[in-house]
C-alpha cells in the first residue's frame, strides 16, 4: 500500500518549516542529479530561503568550473 496525500499548506510553526525544507531540499537536489545521469541532460536547480539563502545545482561542467 502507498502512502497517503499531504495536503499542501503553508506550515505555520516556523522550525517545523525550517526541517521540511531542508529534507525537502535535499531531496529535490538529489533527484536533480539523477535526472542529469540518467537522461544524459544539463540541469540546474536554484532554491531560495526564506531567510534569502541561495541553495544551487549544475550538472554542466561548464558552470561548474567558472569562478564566482
Amino acid at each position: 500500500m502507498g502512502r497517503g496525500k499531504v495536503q499542501m499548506k503553508r506550515i505555520e510553526d516556523k522550525t517545523s518549516r525550517q526541517v521540511t525544507f531542508s529534507k525537502r531540499k535535499g531531496g529535490l537536489m538529489k533527484k536533480a542529479r539523477e535526472l542529469a545521469m540518467l537522461c544524459d541532460v544539463e540541469v540546474a536547480l536554484m532554491i531560495f530561503s526564506d531567510r534569502v539563502r541561495l541553495y544551487e545545482f549544475s550538472s554542466a561542467e561548464k558552470v561548474k568550473n567558472e569562478k564566482h
